[in-house]
Order: C-alpha cells, then sequence, then structure tokens
C-alpha cells in the first residue's frame, strides 16, 4: 500500500495534536467501546451526510492511531489535490468498475497481515434508497470483522461503536448493522437513509 500522513513520523505526532484539538474544541467526545486491539478490519464510516464528516473523521482516526486507508470517489483525486489526498490515505473508487475495487480490497486484505481499510456504504452525501453493500462482500471475502465507526452530530459522539463479523448470514448481518445505525444522527438527517437493503421504504 502507498505511502500515507500515518507514516510520516514527524508530521503525524503535530496532527495527533490538531486532531485532539479539534476534537476537543468541537465539544466532541471518543467512543472507544468496540476499538479494535490489532488485527485487519473494514471501517463502516456512516452517516455520510456532510463534507463535515471528512475532518471529523481524520481526526478520530488519527487521534485513535488507526492509520486507515479510505475509499472515496475518483474525483476527488483529480488535480493538485490527488497527491494530498493520497497521502491522507485515500483510494480512488470508480463506480463503474465497483466490482473490481471488491475484489481488489479483498487482495489488499490477504497481501497484509494488518490492514485497515474505510469506506463511506451510502455511496453518497445525499438521500439515497439503499447503501452500496460491496463492504459486506468485502469484508466476508477477506474475513475480517466489520468496525462500524459512526459520527453522532446530535449528541457530539463519535467512534467505533460496534465489531460485526459476517457470518454468511447477509440478511441477519445486514439487520444487525441497520438497528446500530438506525441511532445516530448525522450532520444533515434529512439525507440520510440507514435502510441499508431500502425494504422499508413505502411506495407512494
Amino acid at each position: 500500500m502507498h505511502f500515507t500522513i500515518h507514516n510520516t513520523p514527524v508530521v503525524i505526532h503535530f496532527m495527533r495534536l490538531i486532531a485532539w484539538l479539534y476534537i476537543k474544541l468541537g465539544g466532541w467526545q471518543v467512543d472507544t467501546s468496540s476499538l479494535p486491539k490489532s488485527g485487519s478490519y473494514l471501517i463502516l464510516a456512516a452517516p455520510h451526510t456532510s463534507n463535515w464528516d471528512f475532518p471529523i473523521g481524520m481526526a478520530l482516526g488519527i487521534h485513535l492511531r488507526l492509520k486507515p486507508y479510505w475509499i472515496g470517489k475518483h474525483s476527488l483525486f483529480k488535480g493538485p489535490f490527488g497527491p494530498v489526498m493520497r497521502w491522507l490515505g485515500g483510494i480512488p473508487l470508480d463506480r463503474s468498475k465497483a466490482n473490481n475495487m471488491v475484489e481488489a480490497s479483498i487482495q489488499a486484505f490477504n497481501n497484509n497481515d494488518k490492514m485497515i481499510l474505510a469506506l463511506t456504504p451510502e455511496g453518497t452525501r445525499s438521500w439515497s434508497p439503499r447503501w452500496k453493500t460491496g463492504f459486506y462482500h468485502i469484508a466476508q471475502g477477506a474475513n475480517v470483522p466489520l468496525a462500524l465507526a459512526y459520527f453522532d452530530f446530535a449528541k457530539r459522539v463519535g467512534g467505533i461503536g460496534k465489531l460485526v463479523q459476517p457470518s454468511g448470514d447477509i440478511d441477519a448481518d445486514l439487520t444487525e448493522i441497520e438497528t446500530f445505525y438506525s441511532q445516530v444522527t448525522g450532520k444533515n438527517p434529512e439525507y440520510y437513509n440507514p435502510d441499508i437493503r431500502g425494504i422499508h421504504i413505502k411506495s407512494e
């Protein structure tokens, strides 16, 4: 995997101070109740309803010393900010090749003894009738747990609140994830839909 901010000795110490200040001055509390102690895992970051999710997500990751890579839409990596996004741990996703990303992610987990990968399963900041479920197939294929990270803007609490190991029963596992995220309030609640499969949406 490529070189990131987390592997830059002098800079990362300074950024940990900045992250701590950002969290404290913003009035945030950090939830470490289900923080994995070691090993590889896939982080789900939700709700994703605002650009403000990125700085708090980065601050929490740096503060908790997680050293994650994260997946973002490929347009974020165009132009002069592309190298910066990669240095921050970003991996561009071309949504037209989503299946390739699932396979590549599984391979990356298999090729690294310890790897942390983060993604936003909703796939957009706008309201969506369902989530992108590639995350489940990545975790199941790589045999790694799903770490449910969240940013609750109403309670000003963020962190990792639950671990889910894919059992193979996708409906049961997704229901467990839905139950957890249904209790979280995003920055823009009107853009948030915790109904992963879109099965609870009433037709007009």
